[in-house]
């Protein structure tokens, strides 16, 4: 007996984090979708003007549904992009100049990589915009620096843009243009770039469970034979 008890107790202890681990992502992931429901809520919400720049605050005012009129800028930025089943291409980023005067950024959305010199001619009429206030978060340790010259850009730094573009640091995310943009398809604010693998994560501790489960009985077994052999 005093050989098999050490191998059992260190099983069930194993056995007991592994299975912990893998609840406590359980705990996360209904965590994780409260606050991708919350989001989806807010994007989804009912449409105001955009804020003064000095009451705004990124942390609270993200996905804040807003509609525009006024008139998009000339100038623009290509931010490099790739979406499914249709390759790779570019978000453009303009100004638009509000009826009031203010001149924010206006993300409207994705062009293929094949259209880039083409003429996007503006409406001289106004322009009715739906979209969300953001503050994308593209930049990782790997991601290139931009090429504001050739401007070929690979985060949408709000700042850095409204600076290139002589803009306020505001950026809005087109759900909706009318007149609709030629050649270029509005990309909306949703959730389905924000990370939720817990379930994953529990599925794997648990299986890890499993795994050290049956191999602590192989192990009990195989010295309880051996005792008795």
């Amino acid at each position: 007996m005093p050989r098999i008890t050490l191998p059992l107790i260190t099983g069930l202890i194993g056995i007991a984090i592994l299975v912990s681990l893998g609840t406590w992502q359980m705990q996360r992931l209904e965590w994780k979708r409260g606050i991708l429901s919350e989001i989806e809520s807010r994007i989804g919400g009912s449409y105001q003007q955009i804020p003064p720049l000095s009451t705004v605050i990124p942390e609270r005012d993200r996905y804040t549904p807003v509609a525009l009129v006024g008139q998009i800028g000339e100038e623009e930025v290509l931010v490099l992009v790739s979406q499914k089943r249709v390759g790779a291409g570019y978000r453009v980023i303009s100004p638009f100049t509000l009826n009031d005067g203010r001149r924010i950024l206006l993300d409207r959305g994705f062009t293929p990589v094949d259209q880039r010199g083409a003429d996007r001619s503006r409406p001289e009429e106004e322009i009715e915009v739906q979209g969300n206030l953001h503050w994308p978060d593209d930049r990782t340790s790997s991601t290139p620096e931009n090429d504001i010259n050739g401007n070929t850009w690979f985060a949408r730094d709000v700042a850095l843009m409204a600076e290139t573009l002589k803009t306020e640091p505001l950026l809005v995310i087109a759900r909706n243009i009318s007149p609709p943009d030629p050649g270029v398809t509005p990309l909306p604010v949703d959730t389905s770039g924000i990370p939720n693998d817990h379930l994953q994560y529990a599925i794997t501790w648990y299986s890890l469970a499993v795994v050290w489960l049956i191999g602590t009985i192989a192990l009990v077994w195989r010295l309880r034979q051996t005792k008795e052999g």
